[in-house]
């Protein structure tokens, strides 16, 4: 009994060893320039606040200006991450998702873009080879 007790914990114990890790995900978080004056921020800020845990990298330009975060190992979505805290220059906590536009996760919609992205490039071969090949009207 003692040596089925031992072999039934050791089987537990060597199963949780395979467990699925959980993948890495990227975010990307665009804003609105204007929300953010109003709301007496900037993306520096708000990269500094999440760049203590998380590779991040921020972009600005002609554009909206834009924020992918990449977490290690996460389980959580892109409604998680919008709930985080976020300091505004008057120390006043606010919800991400009430400073962004929007909160994407890349990783989950990474499938749904080679999909788009296959089929595109499909059709693009089937238009150019119908030009080349023209059928011949009846």
């Amino acid at each position: 009994m003692k040596s089925l007790g031992i072999l039934v914990v050791t089987l537990f114990l060597s199963l949780s060893v395979f467990g699925k890790e959980s993948e890495p995900k990227t975010f990307l978080v665009i804003f609105k320039s204007k929300e953010l004056k109003s709301k007496d921020t900037s993306l520096k800020a708000i990269e500094s606040q999440f760049s203590t845990a998380y590779k991040t990298r921020a972009y600005s330009g002609n554009s909206e200006l834009a924020l992918i975060i990449d977490i290690p190992k996460c389980d959580f979505d892109a409604c998680f991450l919008g709930q985080f805290l976020i300091t505004s220059g008057k120390g006043i906590d606010m919800q991400l998702q009430d400073i962004a536009f929007r909160v994407v996760d890349m990783t989950a919609n990474k499938k749904s873009l080679n999909t788009f992205l296959t089929a595109f490039e499909e059709n693009q071969k089937r238009e150019k080879n119908e030009k080349r090949n023209p059928t011949p009207a009846p």
